[in-house]
């Protein structure tokens, strides 16, 4: 089952959604940003947080229907290709 992100991730929630998804981190394989709408580039620090969580255990992220701001984000910061985006 996908982690779906919420519609809203920024500075001031960003946090707790980084803790929330580091209790299961199986959920966190696949990633659905399909409800993603309104972000800021702390977004991104949560995204790799679970990516390095996964990667010291051996597994990966996939990241599924991303914004195209989402994208354009992740390229201007050099992690597009770190999350497969």
């Amino acid at each position: 089952m996908p982690f779906i992100l919420p519609k809203i991730v920024t500075q001031k929630t960003a946090s707790q959604l980084q803790k929330e998804g580091l209790l299961n981190p199986h959920s966190l394989q696949l990633i659905n940003c399909s409800a993603l709408k309104d972000f800021d580039s702390t977004v991104l620090t949560v995204l790799l947080a679970w990516k390095k969580k996964l990667m010291s255990e051996g597994k990966s992220i996939s990241v599924e229907h991303a914004p195209e701001k989402l994208k354009v984000l992740a390229g201007v910061y050099g992690v597009a290709t770190l999350l497969g985006l």
